[in-house]
């Protein structure tokens, strides 16, 4: 089973140190937390200019890193050696610290922060890392498993959060988890301790409408709900910058597709699994099935492709702006 974060910096804590860690994956979020616990509480700040050493890779070669490895603490019990956007350094160096983890230092702990993707498991260095120290691997997270994550980390800072608030920071903010908790920090310091955060908050104090959001304009088209879905796609053409039609379009063509799937399931029951979504809302896209036929959806997903293309300047000579385009796409998805 894969080391939470939590055990790790619980291990840390514990003083159960390793002599090397590789924080890796295209989830930066984890990464940076652990990293950020490890710069500050494993070598007493009084002796950091001693036995702390943070460098990135951009500016280091693994010949520099193994040789800061190799230095004895001179104040502290243990030596620190970060080195922050490790997936920098070529990666034909990364030998060098195989070779130094055959007999690596045990008074040093190296961190090898390695962002955006995953070293190759393949790689002599990689299997070192495993064998001797810690890998510790993040994914994205799916959709579907946003909600959840906000609601926990919500309630662990001692605040609940409401499901559809939960879920239209999913919607607007997507799987950017350390964006997702800079908004709510900015929550948490404006409204008591254990309050609520639900649609209005929100609104508030991060700046997603609860009613004029890419989240309800999907929900209006399901119901083919012709008022709201207009008094929605106004609001956007009034205000582009606070919803881009590029970041409109994709939602509505993977809300689409999910109808698409839903129509064809065999097992009902499954929807949220099939669909990756919370089971609260598979009533909406059951509704949404019912107003769409699978004849209806294609020519859907067909006028969302030509209004893609239109935005990035096919077939449209510049005379028609982003707020035109999506008033007479969702017409015709409507109609």
């Amino acid at each position: 089973m894969a080391l939470s974060e939590k055990q790790l910096i619980d291990s840390l804590k514990a003083q159960d140190y390793k002599p090397v860690y590789l924080l890796t994956g295209d989830e930066n979020y984890y990464i940076d937390q652990v990293s950020d616990y490890i710069e500050s509480n494993i070598v007493p700040a009084e002796f950091r200019d001693f036995d702390q050493t943070v460098v990135y890779g951009r500016d280091v070669d693994m010949s520099t890193v193994v040789s800061y490895a190799r230095q004895f603490p001179m104040m502290s019990p243990v030596k620190l050696v970060l080195v922050k956007e490790a997936q920098d350094i070529p990666v034909k160096d990364w030998d060098l610290l195989a070779t130094y983890l055959e007999h690596p230092l045990p008074q040093t702990l190296l961190v090898l922060c390695y962002r955006h993707k995953k070293l190759d498991k393949r790689t002599k260095a990689y299997k070192a890392i495993n064998d001797k120290g810690v890998v510790f691997e993040r994914a994205k997270l799916y959709e579907n498993q946003l909600p959840d994550w906000i609601g926990t980390f919500v309630n662990q800072h001692g605040y609940t959060i409401t499901q559809k608030g939960a879920v239209l920071l999913a919607e607007c903010l997507g799987n950017d988890l350390g964006k997702i908790a800079n908004e709510l920090s900015k929550v948490f310091i404006s409204i008591p301790a254990g309050g609520v955060v639900n649609e209005e908050i929100i609104e508030r104090y991060i700046g997603i409408s609860k009613d004029y959001n890419v989240f309800e304009l999907q929900t209006a088209i399901g119901r083919r709900d012709v008022v709201r879905c207009n008094r929605i796609v106004n609001h956007f053409a009034a205000n582009p910058k606070d919803n881009p039609i590029q970041m409109v379009l994709p939602t509505l063509y993977n809300y689409f597709i999910k109808i698409m799937v839903y129509h064809q399931l065999e097992d009902k029951d499954q929807a949220a699994s099939a669909l990756k979504v919370n089971p609260y809302f598979v009533r909406d896209y059951a509704t949404a099935a019912g107003n769409y036929p699978l004849g209806k959806l294609a020519s859907c997903i067909g006028y969302l492709n030509e209004a893609d293309l239109r935005s990035k300047g096919i077939r449209n000579a510049g005379t028609v702006t982003d707020g035109e385009l999506l008033k007479e796409l969702v017409f015709k998805i409507i109609h």
